[in-house]
């Protein structure tokens, strides 16, 4: 999930480079099976990552953290992988990339993780690497094409208002194009109230760093066209 305004400056090598030097190789606590260059102090790496932005014109580090969405839509598909296993499948919005990874370890047939964040893009690249998995990756703004896949996965989108206005409407075109849309919310704002039929509920453990809780309940939902 990669929440600031897109850059265009930080060519692939160099934003590998960036994420290996202020990450470190963890694993998420609801999906230990796949590990991930994460921040494990995050401090550092968000002022590290002002300083890039400063001179590269980078977005803020959210690609560095396992956010609770994504971890709970992963631990879905990792305990259930006949949900995703012999279909197309898209990561919205991926951030890291992790249910990206677990689709592909679920047996997707295909996987595409989608980002507009070249840093994102790099750590997902980074991370499927990392795990042996096989996931294409497509950098820049995905609202508007036309459905290519079973599986739509949006992990923790909902969280302000110009985004979900944004995305929703496309999201919802694509589950009326015959696509399964999947929303994983830790509550945020501006999910929608109607038109979402729950999946699945996780706890999912977090820090006072990143939300405003020590663990956060996750709903993941199948949003009806």
């Amino acid at each position: 999930m990669t929440r600031g305004a897109d850059s265009r400056h930080t060519g692939p090598d160099r934003a590998a480079e960036f994420i290996r030097a202020h990450t470190a190789i963890a694993r998420a606590p609801l999906v230990p099976e796949l590990a991930l260059h994460l921040a494990t102090e995050i401090t550092p790496i968000w002022q590290a990552t002002e300083g890039w932005l400063a001179r590269e014109g980078v977005a803020p580090p959210f690609w560095a953290f396992a956010w609770p969405g994504s971890q709970a839509m992963a631990r879905l598909i990792l305990d259930a992988p006949g949900r995703v296993a012999g279909h197309r499948v898209l990561d919205f919005a991926a951030g890291c990339g992790l249910a990206a990874i677990a689709a592909a370890r679920a047996g997707a047939a295909a996987v595409e993780a989608a980002e507009i964040d070249p840093l994102a893009c790099a750590a997902i690249r980074l991370n499927a690497a990392l795990n042996g998995a096989s996931v294409a990756v497509l950098e820049g703004d995905l609202v508007g094409a036309p459905c290519r896949w079973d599986r739509v996965l949006a992990g923790d989108v909902c969280y302000e208002a110009p985004m979900a206005r944004h995305i929703l409407p496309w999201l919802r075109a694509l589950a009326a194009a015959g696509a399964e849309v999947w929303l994983a919310d830790p509550g945020r704002a501006y999910l929608p109230r109607e038109g979402l039929e729950p999946l699945a509920r996780f706890r999912v453990p977090t820090t006072r760093e990143l939300e405003d809780r020590e663990e956060r309940e996750v709903t993941l939902y199948r949003l009806l066209p």
